[in-house]
């Protein structure tokens, strides 16, 4: 039996009681992140651009792609000219997740969560991807059905509501996400999670909008600084419990069961993310101090591009250097590689390829 759109209207009847203590725990979880965001001594790209890069890598996951943290920055490097297939259309869904999120925090300065921005973020998730075709940018006109692949709507685990339902469900979404009328602003974070991917409203990517806004809401909100949660790591370890505390508010209205779990993801992603951020902060101390050694006036910019690219070319470090002289990156890439902060990829004679295994066990 298909199980169809719970159609209970927003708010919904929360009861707090059971959520009190991991709520505080939530908040004090969150509150510690954005205190270290706020005085991190590193230039925002450097933790901006490997954090939503694992974000974007687990999140696409959840949906079944197989590209790697490793494949997304080498592809980069190369130019995006050593992959093809299903591999590169990976890596092109993991790219479009990172530029959506990019794209919304400039999007976001001084503006609210609405229609108009999740079909903007939806545009750019489904550019030259899988689902490019399934009116991307666009609320679906037509039924969509949850089931076995190849499985028809009778065999269906849920059946999202009517086009014609749309409109008014949306409106009522986009005014309860907009409004200060739920008492605690992590559960009606949890609650407008559930709702959008309840109602369906894309053909395709869905999943992917809507845990893309899991953190915008908090930095929309200004409870992060950034929006440096990778909330998508928690629900692709624990998806069964994921789909299934979803699966409960729609089938017996189970909201405390959802809203404890979701509580528990942002705790357990929260101090994950301040132990990678530190970690990271660490590793860059260290290595500003040491590169002093490579007796380069280009080490420390070398050092802060391969913090946000840790797996680098030759080209692209010579497009970011700007230094006419090649023998000068030739140098100082050996010198890196003698001190042991970059690894040269083995087997390569042309299209060099130099990783920074430290930053990547660290994202790992």
């Amino acid at each position: 039996m298909a199980k169809t759109f719970n159609e209970a209207g927003l708010p919904p009847q929360i009861d707090y009681v059971p959520l009190v203590r991991v709520l505080g725990e939530a908040h004090g979880a969150i509150g510690e992140l954005n205190g270290l965001l706020r005085k991190n001594v590193l230039s925002p790209e450097l933790l901006v651009t490997p954090l939503l890069t694992k974000e974007a890598v687990l999140s696409s996951r959840i949906e079944g792609t197989q590209a790697t943290l490793e494949d997304v920055f080498e592809y980069e490097a190369q130019g995006g000219n050593v992959a093809s297939g299903d591999r590169e259309q990976d890596i092109t869904e993991i790219i479009n997740y990172r530029r959506a999120m990019n794209f919304s925090m400039e999007e976001l300065k001084g503006r609210s969560i609405n229609q108009s921005f999740i079909k903007k973020i939806h545009y750019i998730i489904l550019d030259s991807s899988r689902g490019s075709d399934k009116d991307r940018g666009q609320f679906r006109s037509g039924r969509v059905y949850i089931g076995p692949r190849g499985a028809g709507i009778e065999d269906a685990s849920y059946v999202p509501p009517a086009p014609e339902f749309l409109t008014g469900l949306l409106a009522q979404w986009e005014s309860y996400v907009s409004s200060n009328r739920e008492a605690d602003l992590l559960v009606q974070i949890g609650v407008a999670h559930y709702q959008l991917e309840a109602i369906h409203p894309f053909r395709d990517g869905n999943g992917r909008v809507g845990r893309l806004l899991i953190p915008l809401f908090l930095y929309q909100r200004e409870m992060l600084s950034s929006p440096l949660l990778y909330i998508s790591e928690y629900f692709e370890r624990n998806r069964p419990d994921y789909y299934g505390y979803l699966r409960g508010v729609t089938e017996k209205g189970d909201w405390t069961g959802w809203l404890k779990f979701f509580l528990l993801a942002l705790i357990t992603q929260s101090l994950k993310t301040q132990a990678s951020i530190s970690r990271i902060i660490e590793l860059n101390e260290r290595l500003k101090k040491e590169v002093v050694a490579a007796n380069s006036v280009y080490a420390a910019n070398l050092l802060d591009f391969i913090f946000s690219s840790p797996v680098v070319s030759f080209v692209k470090i010579k497009d970011k250097l700007k230094t006419k002289n090649p023998q000068t990156i030739y140098n100082l890439l050996e010198k890196f590689v003698q001190m042991g902060i970059l690894k040269e990829e083995p087997g390569r004679k042309r299209n060099r390829i130099f990783v920074f295994q430290e930053l990547l066990d660290i994202l790992k």
